[in-house]
């Protein structure tokens, strides 16, 4: 079995706490990150529900959350926790994420231009994926299938 790395160890423990105080709140995970900006370590957890998470949500998730992390002592290092919604034009990085947002309408970047689009930025409406692609319907219904490897980020479209 493959040794985790501390940012996976910290990120798989603090959605493992988590998760009851989430159900609790009556709120979903969306996504849990532990990253290092400059000499600075933030533990960010993403958190949604449906008609949006309210800023009391977050107050009461991380709350909750803050006191687990220090009765556990997950992480040794200084961090900041911060709760919020993963916004509007949230970030689609894992399949849960893309599972969910079947049906609307997305914007994907490529790391170079997209073969099966002709051009390096797309948008359409997110139809289907798996482990290797991700397949969009462009304005005119044209199915277009990119190669995960090829996608450097894929967000859900703000339509304003």
């Amino acid at each position: 079995m493959a040794k985790q790395s501390k940012q996976s160890q910290y990120e798989t423990g603090a959605e493992e706490l988590l998760t009851p105080i989430a159900a609790a709140n009556g709120v979903r995970i969306y996504d849990v990150e532990y990253v290092r900006e400059g000499k600075d370590y933030y533990l960010r957890c993403y958190i949604d529900k449906d008609g949006g998470v309210t800023i009391g949500d977050c107050e009461n998730v991380s709350r909750a959350l803050s006191d687990e992390l220090d009765r556990v002592d997950l992480i040794q290092d200084p961090y900041t926790l911060e709760v919020s919604s993963p916004g509007l034009g949230r970030t689609l990085t894992r399949d849960r994420h893309l599972a969910q947002s079947i049906g609307q309408q997305v914007e994907i970047s490529g790391y170079r231009k997209l073969e099966a689009a002709g051009t390096k930025d797309v948008q359409g409406i997110l139809k289907a994926f798996d482990k290797e692609t991700v397949t969009i319907a462009d304005e005119e219904g044209k199915e277009i299938t990119i190669p995960r490897k090829e996608i450097s980020v894929i967000r859900l479209a703000l339509d304003f």
